[in-house]
């Protein structure tokens, strides 16, 4: 039996976050689009995804921040020492090429892509694109907090100053956000045959499923308390479907008593020229917690 992935998937992963801040922005104030409404870049959930990755299920990430022996960020050569050794060759295709499969080899660039911009130049197409998440419940409400430091501020004029610095917090009160994403493996295809790799294999789609599932929560820092996974919905098409679907974002909806209401992704999917073309539709959340409504129809219900 062949162990590569050959499916395309879309699906939507939804982070509830209760007086927590998902996804600050540089004023550490969580994200809001022009009209309000709070939103997460896909970077935060590929961030969360990635931790979980390396610190529980011990994989090779690449693209994670790493410090030198003197506490300095590595740089992108360096961080490919770190984990390949010295990648050298007079011929820069030679090298381009075996940087390529070096990298190739690390799960978080075949799921979620990058580029390498050092001794070589490459880009890599993700299998996995993830938008932005949107907060779909009806209220945006920010609220921020006097927070005091045990320190004295040493830019503090007055040498006799007593007084400790002061500081804020922001924080959203309850959001629940929702990420849509597309896995598509053809989209690191030639890449893996130039360098004899196999590609996306079914070991790397059950990693991505649990990260995805289980990545926010594991990320438990004192701004992050409060955020956790909530549910994600996996669609899987057979595999010859040539069958682009929307993005589900627009297509959930939290009711007021924070329930999630799945029925315009339910009416989607179940459309004649759509249904046909769908393999399996997975769904987990915290069963007896979570209140889910008007799920698709077929989908297999899981524990998240």
């Amino acid at each position: 039996m062949s162990n590569v992935f050959n499916n395309r998937v879309f699906g939507c992963a939804i982070i509830k976050s209760t007086n927590s801040n998902y996804n600050a922005d540089f004023s550490h104030q969580p994200r809001t689009l022009p009209n309000g409404t709070v939103y997460a870049t896909d970077k935060v959930l590929k961030y969360s995804v990635r931790n979980y990755w390396k610190k529980v299920q011990n994989e090779k990430v690449f693209y994670s921040k790493s410090l030198t022996d003197d506490m300095s960020p590595r740089t992108l050569d360096e961080t490919l020492e770190l984990h390949f050794g010295k990648i050298e060759d007079k011929d820069k295709n030679v090298l381009r090429l075996k940087v390529l499969k070096n990298i190739l080899s690390c799960l978080d660039v075949r799921l979620f892509g990058g580029t390498y911009a050092g001794k070589t130049n490459i880009s890599i197409h993700g299998t996995c694109q993830i938008t932005h998440g949107v907060n779909r419940f009806g209220e945006n409400v920010i609220y921020s907090e006097q927070i005091m430091s045990p320190f004295r501020n040493p830019s503090e004029k007055n040498a006799d100053s007593t007084m400790t610095t002061l500081g804020t917090q922001s924080k959203l009160q309850e959001g629940h956000y929702v990420h849509h994403f597309s896995v598509n493996p053809k989209n690191i295809e030639e890449d893996a045959k130039r360098v004899g790799a196999v590609g996306l294999t079914l070991e790397d789609i059950d990693k991505l499923k649990e990260g995805l599932r289980k990545g926010v929560s594991y990320y438990d820092s004192a701004a992050k308390a409060g955020t956790e996974n909530e549910l994600l919905l996996w669609v899987q098409l057979k595999a010859d479907s040539k069958i682009v679907l929307p993005s589900f974002v627009e297509l959930v909806t939290i009711n007021e008593d924070k329930s999630i209401d799945l029925q315009a992704i339910s009416t989607l999917l179940a459309k004649e020229h759509v249904k046909g073309e769908i393999e399996k539709i997975e769904l987990f959340y915290n069963i007896g917690i979570t209140k889910v409504q008007n799920a698709p129809e077929g989908a297999k219900t899981l524990e998240l």
